[in-house]
């Protein structure tokens, strides 16, 4: 861990907790900053907050009073879920209090490179192959992230021999200012938490943070499947590295079913451990970055061939009879549905769909739910998912929430059949987030099977 004193003696206010806050707290007090901690829970339901002040962290908890900015807050850390809009945040940037997110402090005391992936779909599935692929090759890729472990905690164990392979939300990139990535990938871009941001092009601008620090001697590796990833590509100083489905790139490109990079076989798209086309363009942005850090095809190919997926991430559960289960929960959007589908037949498919409605229609999801065996809807937009359905011509059953789902569609389903719990939606109607929905799916097989 790099010793750094830009923040000694200087009063910083974190606001928020969860993993990533109490992280950044912790490393903030280590740095030998004064720390103040605000978060919204009760301090008695609040076992963070309690460590926290054992550890002589002042914390407070039960609200966000505005008046706590009237002390002389030198920065401010925040949680990524918590949005620009908040009243804290507003003051903050009123009274020129720097607002940051714990990624931006990982940079700063990182020993090790980093490599960061962010992107509409596929980020968590893209750093965790990237993250095994460089492991193999004996350059320790350390996962942290949005996928689950806080960067800053990471960071400060990292080597200059080891790799920190970070996933970054949209969230995350807005609160960055010197943050700067030797490789940075950018899965896709797809209108997603326009609630957040907006619109899609303040989405983009806060994925495109990625690369605001990257120079020529840096590599961006983007999807040359999107025509927005051609003109951004334009926009930027690092050097691009592309990668596609559908051409022959200067990067990593599937071409007769094989997967190459500038003009070598590195391996076969059947090849790849996990089905769907949606993983081969994650394959192929693993295979751009793991030649830009000279990793022999046969690690990588060995890696991705033995890879199983990602949990929550189109991941194979268990067979019953005959039936296989797979838990897409993560889709949480169209294009991640259609990708999810795209690996199966649809004729044996029992799609689980529907969730947090956010207003949106399903059309563009009628093509890739034709010809589906049967459907079981639940959420807030269920009745928009029924009007997709009923378009494609889809029979489907009403379910009240994921076990009944699952139940139904394994009485739907016969021997050879398929049931694909992939929501196309957020979890948030009626349950904390997609992990906890995606385990009940797990849970409910399970029971199935007893």
């Amino acid at each position: 861990m790099k010793v750094i004193d830009q923040f000694k003696n200087k009063k910083v206010l974190v606001l928020g907790l969860a993993k990533s806050g109490e992280s950044a707290a912790r490393l903030l007090d280590k740095l030998g900053a004064i720390v103040t901690v605000n978060d919204g829970k009760p301090f008695e339901e609040n076992p963070a907050a309690q460590s926290l002040l054992e550890d002589g962290i002042k914390v407070v908890t039960g609200g966000h009073p505005l008046e706590l900015l009237d002390e002389d807050f030198a920065l401010m850390v925040k949680n990524p879920g918590i949005p620009y809009s908040n009243t804290m945040i507003e003051k903050a940037l009123a009274k020129g209090i720097p607002v940051l997110t714990e990624v931006e402090l990982a940079y700063l005391i990182s020993d090790a490179p980093i490599i960061g992936i962010t992107g509409s779909n596929g980020k968590t599935t893209t750093t965790t192959m990237i993250g095994e692929v460089l492991t193999a090759a004996g350059q320790r890729g350390l996962l942290s992230g949005n996928i689950g472990y806080p960067a800053s905690q990471v960071a400060q164990t990292a080597t200059a021999k080891d790799t920190l392979v970070m996933e970054l939300s949209s969230f995350q990139l807005m609160g960055v200012q010197e943050f700067h990535p030797e490789i940075a990938v950018i899965t896709n871009l797809m209108p997603t938490h326009i609630d957040y941001h907006g619109s899609f092009e303040e989405y983009v601008a806060a994925k495109w943070n990625i690369q605001n620090k990257m120079t020529a001697a840096d590599f961006l590796v983007l999807n040359f499947n999107q025509d927005l990833a051609k003109d951004l590509a334009t926009k930027t100083e690092a050097t691009v590295v592309p990668f596609s489905t559908k051409e022959k790139v200067d990067g990593a490109y599937l071409e007769n079913g094989l997967l190459y990079f500038r003009g070598e076989v590195v391996m076969a798209a059947s090849e790849i451990g996990v089905p769907g086309s949606h993983n081969v363009e994650n394959a192929l942005a693993t295979i751009a970055v793991a030649k830009l850090r000279g990793v022999d095809n046969q690690i990588i190919k060995e890696t991705l061939s033995a890879f199983g997926g990602v949990k929550h991430r189109l991941q194979f559960v268990d067979e019953i009879k005959g039936v296989k289960f797979y838990n897409d929960s993560k889709s949480t959007n169209i294009l991640a549905t259609q990708k999810a589908l795209s690996g199966f037949d649809n004729s044996k498919v029992i799609l689980i769909a529907g969730g947090l409605d956010r207003g949106n229609e399903f059309d563009e999801l009628v093509p890739d739910i034709t010809g589906l065996k049967k459907m079981v809807i639940l959420g807030q937009s269920a009745e928009r998912v029924k009007r997709a359905a009923e378009k494609a011509g889809v029979t489907y059953v009403d379910a009240t929430d994921i076990a009944d789902a699952t139940r139904k569609a394994y009485e739907l389903a016969t021997q050879g059949d398929v049931v694909l719990l992939s929501p196309a939606n957020a979890s948030w109607d009626m349950y904390a987030n997609f992990e906890v929905r995606g385990d009940l799916f797990i849970d409910t097989v399970a029971e199935l099977k007893e």
